[in-house]
Parts: structure tokens; sequence; C-alpha cells
């Protein structure tokens, strides 16, 4: 017998992040209520579950959105229907962009519904009387709340961290926001807490059985405190954290017939949504990768080809959470950053020789021979993570950290710098801030 978890109505889940619905509710007389699922085990363990999907499974989701709305912003992708106004916003940024554009509403709302859900896990994980369950639970709370918070932190200047009841919603109080380098420190924060409490707990087996070791939270928290850290300027933690992450150990969102990849299926599969650009979208000659660059078939399909395959081949491909390269990037900017260049060249050489990866992202290149210079090295370092993080939902942070071309600047390589706040949070927060002129 299947038994399905309901997490809140939409009513209930508008009214905690800060916006408004009209919802219709029935009861559903096999259905566990709320409070049921909020007090058992099994029902928050239900729940984890649920909020995997929610992020991750179709065309609503944070997952999706924030690939396609970074990919458009970017360049990584290019727009094959120009009648989507919506996505053809997107290409065009700047001015063009509104704040009714439905991808960049769905991502807004994904990533607070999500934020709003782990505070329940977070909250109710202590009515679980076995602690290693108990503890898995409340980790997850914390790894979602910090992921949803990271993720907005990267798009917009300021961000909407707190939750609130339903009471006080009703009582007047909405949520407020706060500059993104504050949000960043708390989803570092909420990333630690995780960590520390799961060195005193280790999970359950009965937690794993129940949702999965598809995510090794062991890792994935030092990788998402490494990627915040450096967003933050964080050097040394950021450079700490890497460290502590294996090149080995996956973690990754697992699709199937039923819950498909939403990249391959919203945006690739019918070749008439969204599509890759030919070199990454890397104009400049500095940037281009290399002709013979084993991540041009990995990523592209082919030297001059632009399908945008990688990780969005097919239904049931799994996207990883982080790539394990990624932390050799970070070490080697943090170094490059501190100006111990040779030290930086040594990590960066990691990802131009590579010939075996778990992912099977190799550039099968040579050594690095450009000038011991800080820019250069920076420069090459911004490169790699062009085109070894292509469609990672990275490219705008990076774009900005490193200085290049704005949106209103001679050769620019994004087309804005932040976007504006969904209409719907504006309508319903008196709190939302002013937007971004670009």
């Amino acid at each position: 017998m299947k038994f399905k978890y309901i997490i809140l109505s939409t009513l209930t889940v508008a009214i905690l992040s800060g916006s408004t619905s009209c919802d219709k509710s029935f009861v559903n007389p096999n259905a566990a209520t709320k409070d049921q699922v909020l007090q058992s085990a099994s029902g928050l363990m239900g729940m984890v579950v649920g909020l995997k999907q929610q992020w991750s499974v179709g065309a609503t989701s944070a997952l999706y959105a924030s690939v396609v709305t970074n990919g458009l912003t970017t360049a990584e992708l290019r727009v094959l229907n120009t009648g989507n106004g919506d996505l053809a916003a997107l290409e065009a940024g700047k001015g063009t962009l509104g704040a009714n554009n439905v991808v960049l509403n769905s991502l807004f709302t994904s990533c607070n519904l999500t934020k709003v859900n782990a505070q329940l896990l977070i909250d109710n994980a202590k009515n679980v009387p076995d602690a290693g369950t108990s503890a898995g639970i409340q980790a997850y709370g914390y790894f979602f709340k910090a992921l949803a918070i990271g993720t907005m932190s990267q798009f917009w200047e300021q961000v909407p961290v707190e939750t609130i009841t339903a009471a006080d919603y009703l009582a007047g109080k909405r949520v407020s926001f706060i500059p993104r380098a504050a949000a960043l420190t708390e989803a570092i924060n909420l990333l630690k807490s995780a960590d520390i409490l799961l060195k005193a707990t280790p999970i359950s087996a009965t937690f794993t059985g129940k949702v999965g070791g598809d995510i090794n939270l062991t890792h994935t928290l030092q990788a998402l405190i490494a990627r915040y850290s450096l967003m933050a300027g964080k050097l040394d933690d950021a450079a700490t954290a890497a460290g502590l992450v294996s090149p080995t150990v996956i973690s990754a969102f697992k699709y199937d017939a039923i819950n498909t990849n939403p990249v391959f299926t919203s945006g690739l599969s019918s070749n008439n949504v969204v599509g890759g650009n030919v070199n990454f979208g890397l104009t400049t000659a500095a940037l281009k990768p290399d002709s013979t660059d084993g991540r041009l078939p990995f990523y592209l399909g082919g030297t001059t080809l632009s399908k945008a395959t990688g990780f969005f081949k097919t239904t049931t491909d799994q996207i990883p959470v982080y790539l394990p390269s990624e932390m050799v990037l970070i070490k080697a900017e943090v170094l490059a950053r501190q100006n111990k260049l040779p030290e930086a060249v040594i990590e960066l050489n990691k990802i131009r020789q590579k010939t075996a990866d778990p992912l099977g992202v190799t550039a099968k290149g040579t050594a690095y021979s450009g000038a011991i210079t800080q820019a250069d090295i920076l420069l090459e370092i911004y490169r790699q993570r062009s085109i070894e993080l292509y469609m990672s939902n990275m490219k705008l942070e990076d774009s900005r950290r490193f200085g290049r071309p704005a949106p209103t600047e001679v050769g620019s390589e994004r087309n804005r710098n932040f976007y504006p706040y969904p209409s719907s949070e504006r309508d319903n927060n008196i709190n939302t801030p002013a937007d971004p002129a670009i």
C-alpha cells in the first residue's frame, strides 16, 4: 500500500512564505493531516522525500529555473523559440526583464517554499524519539534551507531568510529582507549546524532506508560551505571546507520514468525551448576552450555543436548537487587571490589535465603555460570554471566576482547584475526592496 504525504496545503505554504493565493481545499479521508505528518517519523521522512522532489523535479522547480535563468543571463544558453516571451526576456536581460517573468517567479517561489518546508523539518525533528532518525530529519532541514537561501543570494541583492506563522501573517507581519552577504552567512551557519549535529549523532539506517543515500550530507555540507564562503569572500573558510570534500563521493538528484530530469524534459528535449551556445558562450579569444578539450563533447556534443548535453541528455540523467572538481577550483581561486600563485597553478592543472573523473567531466588537456601573474591565473581559473561547471547555475555569480564586463559595458558577458523582485512578492509584502537598476 502506498502512503501519500501531504506536506502543507497551498494556502498554508503561501501564507508562511509571505504571498497569498486562492485555494479551494477538500478533505481527503485517506490522507494524513498536517499535524499527523509533523508528529511522526514516517511523516517527517516523507516530507524530506517531498522536499527533494519539490526542489528538483518539474518546470517550476528551483533546480530547473536556476539553471535556465543563469544560463540565459550569461549566454551559456540561447532561446530556440522566441515566441516564448518569458525566456526571451531572460535572454535579453537589462530593462526587458520584468517583475512578472514566469521563470523568475518560479525560482523565487520555489526557493521560498523550500525554505518554509525545511523550517518545518527543523522545528519538528524533536518529535521523533530515535536520535539518528531525528538528526537526519533536522540535518536535511538545515541543508535545504541553506540551499534555498544560498541560491537566492546568487540572483538577488537582498533575500528573505525568515519564516513566519500563519497567525503572524494574518496579524499583519511580513517577512523582511537582508543583504545577500548576511544571507550567505545565514546559509553557512545553517550548514555548519547540520555538520555539528551529524558529527554528534550520525544518521540512522532507518532514515537512510526511507529517504535514500543519493545525497551524502557529510560531504555535501562541506561543499556548500566552501561554495558560499567563497561567494562571501571568506577565503580561508572556503579552502578549509573544500579540502574536506572527497574527490570521489557523488551527491546527486536522481530521476526515473515518473520523476524526470527537469532540464532535459522541460528545456532541452523538444529542441524548441533552449539550447547551448557554441564554446559554452565564451566569445573572447582568451576564454574560448581548446578545440581538443574533452568537455566540449561531454557538455555540447562536439567541438562545433551546441546541444547542451552533459547531465541533461535523457529523462533519467542524475544532476549533481555539486561537482567534486568545483572544490579544486575553489582551492585554486583562494590561493590565487592570496597571491600564492605556484600553488594555485598546481590546483589549476588538476582540472586542465584531468583524465579521470567520477562524473565523466575531463578536459584531457595540457598544463598551464601562461604568465605567472595574479590577473592571468585568475582569468584562467574563471575560464576553467566557465567550462568545467557549465550549466551548474554558478556563472552569474562567477561573472560578478571575477569582475567580468557588466551589462552596460563594452563586451558585456552578462545581461543583468541582479534580478528584479517578483511582482507576486511585492504585491503582498511591503518589505520588498527596490529593484536594482540592472
